[in-house]
């Protein structure tokens, strides 16, 4: 993508850091590949895509905690490896990452907390407490920061989101750096909170700072960004500055995959409910919301990143508490205190995060299948019977058309597509009364994507509620036979499948203030 430069005030013509043709791989995993990107000071740059674009990646390799191979990234027209992110932070790049609490350090002072780059990279130690106030009073000052010395002695960790936030701030710009990376810096914060950030991210724009955006609140992009920068698959594909297309940037970060059939279903088919949730609050600050799920149909909830969609699959799964909420399956009381209590009750889950919650490493394809039906394969005696353990394994593969030598091949050796394969068939294998199918198509190719599709339908068919969580529009058309949209912990669209346009879907992602709520 040829290169297009992007001024906000008095920017400078020179890049604080260029990108050319940046590759990262993880093993035989091409995660980022051909990225030219140019940050300028005085420019706040949004950086968007759905999970698993790259953004995470793109962020390690300019901050240092990533190794790229392909490409070279040059800093003030000097090329050369970031090794480290201390190297890094000595080229002058500072990040802030989404996490809130790895930044503090409980049982520090808030002062102690702000000087601890210093602490831990040049090995200072202050001693004298005048001297740890003064230092931290003149970091805070220039975040407008005029702290008490009894919030500055007290410990850390007893500060607020908001506190805490603009504390690691302070201490991310003691060193003056050249550009600031922000990763979903308002992800904990209340509007309120993420108003007073905004001023202080606006005032560092305005000083000559470089500055990388994170976010997944479109709205707060509008009101920051001077440009946006779309990832897809590791790639760019959107570089665009005020006036922003919200919807060329929605297509540019979803794809318009022209394989894709859109499943109709007008009206819906009749089905009793089987999984009945009131009151249930998906975030922060958002209205408790409320909705019933069908025997019979596939249910799509579409979300973006942040808007609710894993919290509301993982509460209704046991996997996330939901307090205050009412739940009942079929005509009984359904409060699961864990996934196990929940599978118990014949509700599984398929989580989004295949690698960290699905796949014990160096377990067959038969072992992983055969964990939900351990007494469906065992002997009395809570011996588990081979055959049977093969025999499940081999119903996965073959069902699910998995491409493995055999169900004894260990599923880390699995091309991603045939693992969510084996994730998806292992749960639905099992007759659920309702199957939660958290981003099922994620790093699938289009032919694992069908089946697992089709196993969804197939599923719903049979009498099964299943619920399937996408980003992605497509997906969601291509098997839902409801579609619920999700935008910040709020259901703004319920409509049966088939009865609007995909136009209307993006309006409701982008929650377009003339889209009213529609129910079915």
């Amino acid at each position: 993508m040829s290169e297009t430069r992007h001024n906000a005030g008095e920017a400078d013509d020179q890049p604080v850091i260029r990108l050319t043709g940046v590759g990262v791989r993880f093993g035989s995993n091409r995660v980022l590949q051909g990225v030219d990107l140019a940050l300028y000071p005085g420019t706040i740059t949004a950086l968007l895509g759905t999970n698993g674009a790259g953004k995470s990646t793109l962020i390690g390799a300019i901050s240092g905690s990533v190794s790229h191979d392909a490409g070279q990234i040059e800093i003030a027209g000097h090329s050369g490896p970031i090794g480290s992110p201390a190297a890094a932070r000595h080229a002058g790049i500072e990040t802030v990452h989404q996490r809130i609490a790895d930044g503090i350090v409980p049982g520090l002072s808030v002062a102690d907390n702000v000087l601890l780059t210093d602490l831990a990279t040049h090995g200072h130690r202050i001693v004298r407490r005048r001297e740890s106030l003064r230092a931290a009073r003149a970091a805070l000052s220039r975040l407008g920061l005029h702290w008490s010395d009894e919030v500055l002695t007290t410990d850390a960790a007893r500060l607020g989101a908001s506190d805490a936030q603009l504390l690691i701030l302070a201490r991310a710009l003691r060193s003056t750096p050249r550009l600031l990376i922000l990763d979903e810096p308002t992800s904990a914060l209340t509007q309120a909170e993420a108003d007073r950030l905004f001023e202080v991210v606006r005032s560092l724009r305005d000083a000559g700072l470089a500055i990388v955006f994170v976010s997944h609140r479109f709205g707060e992009v509008e009101r920051l960004a001077d440009r946006i920068v779309v990832l897809r698959d590791g790639s760019v594909t959107l570089d665009a500055s005020r006036p922003f297309d919200w919807r060329a940037a929605i297509e540019a970060m979803l794809g318009v995959p022209t394989e894709l059939q859109q499943h109709v279903t007008d009206p819906l088919p009749a089905g009793d409910v089987e999984l009945d949730a009131e009151g249930v609050t998906l975030l922060p600050g958002a209205a408790a919301l409320s909705l019933q799920i069908h025997s019979g149909h596939v249910t799509g909830v579409l979300g973006l990143l942040g808007a609710g969609k894993t919290e509301l699959a993982e509460a209704l799964g046991g996997a996330r508490p939901a307090p205050g909420a009412t739940l009942r399956l079929g005509d009984a009381d359904f409060a699961p205190t864990s996934p196990a209590a929940a599978i118990e009750r014949g509700v599984v889950l398929v989580p989004e995060d295949r690698q960290r919650d699905g796949i014990q490493q160096g377990w067959s394809i038969s072992r992983t299948v055969g964990l939900p039906v351990l007494s469906e394969i065992s002997t009395r005696l809570g011996f588990i019977r081979t055959r049977a353990e093969t025999a499940v394994g081999a119903e996965v593969v073959r069902d699910y058309g998995v491409v493995a030598p055999s169900a004894a091949t260990a599923v880390d050796d699995l091309s991603g597509g045939n693992q969510q394969k084996v994730m998806v068939g292992r749960w639905l294998r099992t007759d659920p009364r309702v199957a939660l199918l958290d981003e099922p198509f994620r790093g699938v190719d289009i032919g694992a994507r069908r089946a697992i599709g089709a196993a969804a339908r197939a599923q719903a068919a049979g009498g099964c509620a299943v619920v399937v969580f996408s980003s992605d529009i497509d997906e969601i058309l291509d098997v839902a036979d409801r579609i619920i949209v999700l935008v910040q912990g709020r259901i703004v669209l319920d409509v049966p499948a088939g009865t609007v346009p995909r136009e209307r879907l993006v309006a409701a992602l982008l929650d377009d203030p003339h889209h009213q709520k529609e129910s079915a």
